[in-house]
C-alpha cells in the first residue's frame, strides 16, 4: 500500500495568537473549505480544539456522493502544532499535522498529510487525476481564503542605514 504526501506552506501577516485562535476553532473548517464540498459539521466543534476530540463532517468531495467523515484531534501543543486523523471516511489513512511558527512580520503555517486510498491499485491508479489535483485543489483554495481573510505576507526587513 502505498503512502502519499501533500506539503505546503504559507506565510500571513498576523501573530502566532491569532493563527492559533482561528486554526484551533474546528467551526473555521467551513469557511477555508471550498462550496462545493458541502462541507456540514455533524458534531464535535462545540468547543475549541484539544486532544482526543472528535469531529464528524459531511463533505461531498467528488461526484456529488455525500461522504461521513470522522477525525481526531490527536496532539495538541498550543500555539505550535496539532494532528487530525481520519477515523471514519474516505481515506484509507489520513495523518494530518498542522504547525504554526513565528517568522519575522508574521507566521508561516505548514500542513504535512500523508495519506493512503481504499481500494488498493484501484485507488492506485487514480491519484494522479484525481485525488492528488483534487487535493491541491483544495489546499490551494484554503491558501486563498486564508489571505483573503488576513491579508498578504510581505514582510520586508528594516535596513540599516549607516
Amino acid at each position: 500500500m502505498k503512502i502519499y504526501t501533500l506539503h505546503t506552506k504559507q506565510k500571513l501577516p498576523i501573530s502566532v495568537q491569532e493563527a492559533w485562535q482561528f486554526l484551533g476553532d474546528p467551526k473555521n473548517l467551513k469557511m477555508i473549505t471550498p462550496d462545493y464540498m458541502g462541507f456540514k459539521i455533524l458534531s464535535g466543534a462545540d468547543r475549541p480544539m484539544f486532544p482526543g476530540q472528535l469531529i464528524q463532517y459531511i463533505v461531498t468531495p467528488v461526484a456529488g456522493i455525500k461522504t461521513k467523515w470522522v477525525t481526531e484531534i490527536t496532539h495538541v501543543v498550543e500555539g505550535k502544532f496539532f494532528v487530525d486523523e481520519q477515523r471514519y471516511g474516505p481515506y484509507a489513512m489520513w495523518h494530518h499535522k498542522h504547525f504554526i511558527k513565528e517568522i519575522p512580520g508574521g507566521v508561516e503555517m505548514e500542513d504535512i498529510v500523508d495519506y493512503k486510498l481504499p481500494l488498493g491499485i484501484l485507488g492506485q491508479l487514480t491519484h494522479p487525476f484525481l485525488v492528488k489535483p483534487k487535493l491541491k485543489e483544495i489546499f490551494e483554495y484554503r491558501k486563498n481564503k486564508l489571505t483573503e481573510i488576513f491579508g498578504t505576507y510581505s514582510y520586508k526587513p528594516e535596513t540599516a542605514v549607516v
